[in-house]
Order: C-alpha cells, then structure tokens, then sequence
C-alpha cells in the first residue's frame, strides 16, 4: 500500500486556514505557532507536487487543488471524528460528547429543559448545544456535525431526502399584547382588530414570521397589511418592547410561560383561529449516531413530549 502523502494534522492544518482565513488565525486557532504552520503547508504542497494558497492577496486563498483537497478532507476528518465518539460509546454512556442542534426559539426555551433532564441522568456526558437558523442547522446535521436537532422551521427542500424527520410536537404561536392595552379586558379579538394594532415583529426572513404570516393568510387575514411599527432580531427584545407598550407581537408559547406565570403579558385570543407550527427531530440516518444520541431521543424526547409538564410548556395559558 502506497504512503499516504499527507497527514491528519496537515488536513486539520489546511481546513483551520481556509475558515480562518490568514495562517496566524489558523495558528491560533489550534494553538500553535505560525511558523509550525507554514512549515506543514510546505511540507504538503512538496508531498503533494502542487500550490494550494495563491500567495499573491492579503487573504490566504485556496487554489482549485486546495479546494478538491479541502473538500475531500473534510470528508476524511468528519469520518476521523465519527470513529473516535463511536469508541467513546465503548464506555457505555461513561463519557463521550453529545452534539445537539435547534433553530432560535427551541435553542432558548426548550432544548435548555431537556438537556437538564439527560445531564441528570447522564451527567458524564458532554453536552454542546448549537443554535442557529433552522437552515444552517438542518446542513450541519446533513454533514455530520451535528448528532440531532430540534427545528421550527422550514426545512431547505435539497435536504429532505437526505434527513430523516420526525414530527416532535405542535407550537403554539401566541399574539402578546401589554397588560395596559384596552384589547386585554376583550374575551377574544376580531380579525378587522388586528389592523388597528401596531406591531413588533421579526425581520422578514425569520422562519417564524413565514409560519405566522402563511397560517394568517390561511384564515383570510392579509399580514401585509399589518402596521409594523419596527422589526427587532430577537423573541427577548420584542417582549422587552411589549411589555414596555410599544405594540403588540406574535411568539411562540413556549417563549412566553414565565411572562404569563408572572401576569406580565397578555395573551389575547383570535376568534376562530388558532396558530401552530409542528416541531420536528431530524437526524442524518446514513451517519454514525452515538449511543447518547440515540439515548437523547428515545429516553429525553418522548419522555418529555408525553409530560405533563410538557405540555403546560408549550400550551398552557393563565
């Protein structure tokens, strides 16, 4: 068998560059100095016989063969990763890391609570949560980088026959008024009502916003003709600016369980229409999954989803 002509240092070395953008970055990324750097990117471009950063710009910029190596590297370190938890499942739940994934609202209030329930149950286990878009997240299950999430939106359709996806639960979407506002003394609010408000809502590429203004338009209401009063990038600072009686705002339930506990924030109801978004587990079936992964679902998830408590989470209101 021929030697291979390079190494996984080197690969981790020439991945770390191009995310990093400079070979200092990347030095200091992985804690190692820039000449140490430099010297393995000699080193594999003479292994090799070919230039992989064009050295004329500022930014350390990959040739066409950089890329193709990079690609493939990447490959070979993902499936470098996979082997070193699939060993770490040896210990049976003794240690290891578990990589979990949610979009924006599920990552702030529900994935903390059921990280709690298996940090009890498995306190040897590592826990990373990631939080991003539900698109950003759904391409880093599909690569591998993240063992499972828990998503609310939309799904981008070039992955969904690469992702297994199970229906988890429903989310209520809540319009939140102030305490003070005239509509909080009303049983339920028309349709015609809602254009006499004045709005606080998230920008318009959110996944919530798009759920929220499809299931409106469903029940013959028009969002656009809505009074957006500003647009804010987070579920925090819009019911930071209702509370403070800026306007009125739709979020999840489950954003808004101690704003109602603690009678901070109306929830007022539309006549006839109820507003939902289906949560959903997806996970990428053709790559390794860890036992904490598989115990996370089958242990944490249903546990959870079939709780009293669970309920009350995502559907109780005062």
């Amino acid at each position: 068998m021929t030697d291979l002509p390079f190494t996984i240092d080197q690969l981790r070395i020439l991945k770390a560059i191009a995310v990093e953008g400079s070979f200092k970055r990347a030095a200091d990324s992985l804690y190692i100095s820039q000449p140490a750097v430099s010297l393995q990117v000699q080193n594999l471009e003479k292994q090799l016989n070919i230039s992989l950063f064009d050295r004329g710009g500022k930014k350390a910029k990959l040739t066409e063969s950089g890329q193709l190596l990079l690609r493939y590297g990447g490959r070979i370190l993902t499936i470098c990763e996979e082997t070193c938890r699939a060993l770490e499942d040896l210990q049976n739940l003794q240690g290891g890391t578990l990589i979990v994934g949610a979009s924006q609202t599920t990552g702030t209030y529900l994935m903390p609570r059921l990280i709690g329930l298996f940090r009890q149950r498995y306190p040897q286990v590592a826990v990373q949560l990631q939080v991003h878009s539900t698109r950003r997240i759904s391409w880093s299950v599909a690569n591998g980088q993240v063992d499972l999430a828990v998503i609310g939106g939309e799904i981008p359709s070039e992955l969904k026959e690469v992702l297994q996806i199970t229906s988890y639960a429903e989310d209520e979407l809540a319009l939140i008024l102030p305490k003070s506002h005239p509509f909080s003394q009303l049983k339920d609010i028309r349709k015609e009502d809602l254009y006499r408000l004045r709005f606080i809502a998230l920008d318009t590429q959110s996944s919530i916003r798009k759920v929220i203004d499809k299931v409106l338009n469903q029940h013959g209401i028009d969002s656009t003709r809505f009074m957006i009063e500003m647009e804010l990038n987070s579920i925090e600072a819009i019911k930071n600016a209702v509370q403070s009686g800026l306007g009125a705002a739709f979020v999840s339930v489950s954003a808004i369980a101690k704003e109602l506990e603690l009678g901070i924030l109306y929830w007022a109801k539309i006549e006839n229409i109820t507003i939902k978004r289906m949560l959903s587990i997806i996970i990428n079936p053709n790559r390794y999954r860890s036992k904490a992964a598989d115990t996370f679902s089958k242990e944490i998830l249903t546990l959870f989803v079939n709780s009293p408590q669970h309920i009350k989470f995502l559907n109780t209101k005062d």
